[in-house]
Parts: C-alpha cells; sequence; structure tokens
C-alpha cells in the first residue's frame, strides 16, 4: 500500500450505470442491490483484474430493503470480491453517492487502499411501507403475550390502526423544520421570484436536451443495458417524455402548496430506481493495469445551510470550492446541478450571481457569477431522466466526466443539494491524454 499522501491524484478509471427507471403504480422490479450488481458486473467485465483484485467497495444507499442491511457488502459477495475484500455503505442523503467517491478518496489517499469500486444506488418503488406507533405498541404487547390476553387484545383492534407510514414520504420530510423537499423548493420559488412558467420552460428543456443526447448517442458509453421481469431489454431512461411541452406542464396542479404554489410533479425530480458504479485507483494502479481513466478528482467540499432553504445548498458547496481552489467561475467550462427542483437549480443560479445573497450568506464581497445555461446540465437532467437519491451523486460525476471528453474541456464541477440542509461539489478534471479517439 502507498505511503499516506493527502495530495495523492486520484482517478476514476471508468463507470457505467444502468438506466433509471421511472417509479409506477407497483413496486420495480429490481432492489438497489440487483440494480447495483447490474452495473457492476457490466463494468468489471472491462477491467483487466478481477473482482478479488479490488481493495475495497463503498456504496452510498439511502433506502435498502429490510434484507439489504450493509447493501455494498452485499453486492461485493455478489460480483465475486471474494469474503477478503471489505465493503461498506454510506449515506448522505440525495448526495450518498458523491459521499461514496469522497469516502473513496480518503480511503486511498490515506493509503487503506489502492483500486475501488464504488458509486451509488437506489430502488425508491420499493421503499419501505411502515405500521404506524399504535399498531407497534400493539404488535409488541402481542409478542410478549399469549393465551387470553391474546383475545384481549385482539378486541383493542382499531382501523386506525392499520394507517400505514410511508417511509418515502417520511425521508423527503425534514423533521426538523417539519418540511417536505418540496416545500423548501416553494421557499426558494419565493425568496428569489422565480415564476411557474420558467420551472415549467426549464422542465422542458431538461427532457429536449435529454431526448437530443439519446439520439445522438452520446449517453451509451455511460448506460449499461438492464432486462426486466417480462424479458424486455431496457436500454435507456424510462422518465422521458418526448411529447413534453411547457403547454403540457402548465396545466398540472401545484403538490406542495396546492393553494398558493408552483412545485408541480413536471418541475421536480422524478421518483425512480437506478445505480451508477465507478472504479477509482491511484496512479500506481492506473500504471499496473494500463487502465485509461476518464479523469481525476481535484477536490470535494461539503457545506451546511438551513433546512429550510436545502436546495441552496449548491451555490454554498461550489462558492467554497472555487475560493479553496483559487478558481473563477469562469475557469469552469461545464457544469452539472443536480435537478431535485426546477426552481432549486434557478435559485442556486441566481444566488451566485446576486451581490445581496453572496455577501450575507456566502461571506464573500461580490457576486461569484452566472453559470451560462449552454455550460449547465446540457443533456437533460433528474427532472427528465430521474433521481434516484442514493445514485445521482455518482451518475452526475461519470456524466459529468464524460462530457469533458466529449467536449475537450478543462474542468467542471458537479454538484447536489442534500435534505436536512447541505451541500456537496465536486471538482473533476478529465484526462485527455487518455481519451478515446
Amino acid at each position: 500500500m502507498p505511503n499516506k499522501n493527502t495530495k495523492e491524484t486520484v482517478y476514476i478509471v471508468a463507470g457505467t450505470r444502468t438506466p433509471q427507471l421511472k417509479a409506477g403504480a407497483k413496486r420495480g422490479d429490481f432492489s438497489a442491490s440487483d440494480l447495483a450488481v447490474s452495473a457492476a458486473r457490466e463494468l468489471l467485465l472491462g477491467m483487466p483484474f478481477s473482482a478479488e483484485q479490488l481493495h475495497e467497495v463503498i456504496i452510498g444507499c439511502v433506502m435498502p430493503e429490510a434484507q439489504e442491511a450493509n447493501i455494498a457488502r452485499q453486492v461485493a459477495l455478489r460480483v465475486g470480491c471474494g469474503e477478503k475484500v471489505t465493503a461498506w455503505t454510506v449515506q448522505r442523503n440525495c448526495a450518498s453517492g458523491l459521499q461514496a467517491i469522497d469516502s473513496s478518496i480518503n480511503a486511498i489517499r490515506s493509503g487503506r487502499s489502492e483500486l475501488i469500486l464504488t458509486g451509488g444506488t437506489e430502488a425508491m418503488s420499493r421503499a419501505p411501507v411502515l405500521w404506524n406507533e399504535k399498531m407497534i405498541n400493539w404488535l409488541a404487547q402481542w409478542m410478549h403475550s399469549s393465551g387470553s390476553h391474546r383475545l384481549e387484545l385482539i378486541a383493542q383492534l382499531r382501523p386506525i390502526f392499520f394507517k400505514p407510514v410511508f417511509a418515502l414520504l417520511k425521508g423527503l420530510t425534514d423533521p426538523i423544520v417539519n418540511l417536505s423537499m418540496g416545500q423548501t423548493a416553494e421557499n426558494l420559488a419565493h425568496h428569489f421570484d422565480i415564476h411557474r412558467e420558467e420551472m415549467d420552460d426549464y422542465a422542458f428543456h431538461s427532457h429536449a436536451r435529454l431526448a437530443k443526447a439519446i439520439d445522438e448517442g452520446v449517453m451509451d458509453d455511460e448506460l449499461s443495458p438492464i432486462v426486466n421481469s417480462k424479458g424486455e431489454v431496457i436500454k435507456y431512461d424510462t422518465g422521458l417524455r418526448r411529447d413534453c411541452s411547457p403547454n403540457k406542464l402548465s396545466k398540472l396542479k401545484a403538490v406542495f402548496d396546492r393553494k398558493y404554489g408552483s412545485i408541480t410533479a413536471g418541475n421536480s425530480a422524478q421518483v425512480s430506481d437506478g445505480a451508477c458504479m465507478l472504479i477509482m485507483a491511484n496512479r500506481k494502479m492506473v500504471d499496473k493495469y494500463h487502465l485509461q481513466p476518464l479523469g481525476k478528482i481535484i477536490d470535494c467540499q461539503w457545506q451546511a445551510l438551513s433546512p429550510a432553504e436545502m436546495g441552496l445548498g449548491p451555490a454554498h458547496a461550489i462558492s467554497s470550492l472555487l475560493k479553496k481552489r483559487h478558481l473563477k467561475l469562469d475557469q469552469i467550462d461545464y457544469w452539472e446541478i443536480n435537478e431535485a427542483f426546477a426552481a432549486q437549480v434557478i435559485a442556486c443560479v441566481r444566488a451566485l450571481n446576486d451581490k445581496d445573497y453572496c455577501r450575507q450568506k456566502l461571506n464573500l464581497r461580490s457576486p461569484v457569477g452566472e453559470i451560462s445555461e449552454q455550460q449547465l446540465n446540457i443533456d437533460g437532467g433528474s427532472i427528465s431522466l430521474g433521481h434516484p437519491v442514493g445514485a445521482s451523486g455518482a451518475r452526475i460525476v461519470l456524466h459529468l466526466l464524460n462530457i469533458l471528453q466529449r467536449k475537450q474541456a478543462r474542468r467542471g464541477i458537479a454538484s447536489l443539494c442534500i435534505g436536512g440542509g447541505q451541500g456537496g461539489a465536486i471538482l473533476l478534471e478529465p484526462e485527455l491524454s487518455w481519451s478515446k479517439t
């Protein structure tokens, strides 16, 4: 193993992801571990080393099923890493996939590992449905009783006991400020005077950009098809709506503030299932296996803010990252800001270019600057292709590296907002000398 070196270059060697599958009216075909295994197997097939030669597996996941405790270990064993490769799972809400990458950076730079399988996975369609507190208390008494006492307990059952608790809805609500993620987006829309038409127009362009990217084949390098229970091969993200239009979007009703709100299902990220897996390595492993990296990680930054304005997390993380690396906004060629909500992405762009916000909230003397729409989410985002929360952080990193390679660009930043009031951002540079011809 290498000596501890906090400045050691960390490479993203390769990556692949499953199509992101829009959650429907029934439980999805694949568990979170199924999705991760599908992507990881495809990725490892293209590597000049076996799964057993990995040093570690680190995967982000927010809502694994009950039988998927420490899902990373299950994935490691299922893809053939053997019993001796350690594996662990991380959770940082929507940025869990990015947290897995950051944890891998630290593992490599600390000298603990040199070659890591990392990424994120989520099956939101399989989010648990739970008993409410009344039923849980009743069941606890049932388990600790017998005979006639159980007959008494049966008589105490009430219809309200059977009211389910949906873990997905609970998970998308912040218990500290008692606001859903959609309500926090409404806060941003109000603060930055973002109108419904702007949100719907942004959402429309997300679908249009994804459709164009698929048609031009630019997604093919990162996608690994998956076969569902009907034997159908799914090649692309199923949330894409080619018939999407501002007019159709305008007819949708607000979800989180039905009387005055503007946040709808159409201008929000889709609930979906998917996984994205990456191989990360140090220079020694790159040379040993004659690997051709997609790019290298320069830095990763995390910031926190009020949970009531969690969507502004990227503005905080991006400004901090730029300041730390002594970079100006115009030195970044392409950006991926996860599309939790159209209002949230628009708010981040406005916040970075607002002198009052930058001075009062980001402690800057002047605005960071305005991100051009020609540089931001150029192939669509979570509004059109879905947001499996554990996977999105890894997906936007993989896709940004592919953009940098495709455009022969210098550097890019990928960022996400995080429920609970945080933001994460990562600075990437492509390895153009190793790019595909």
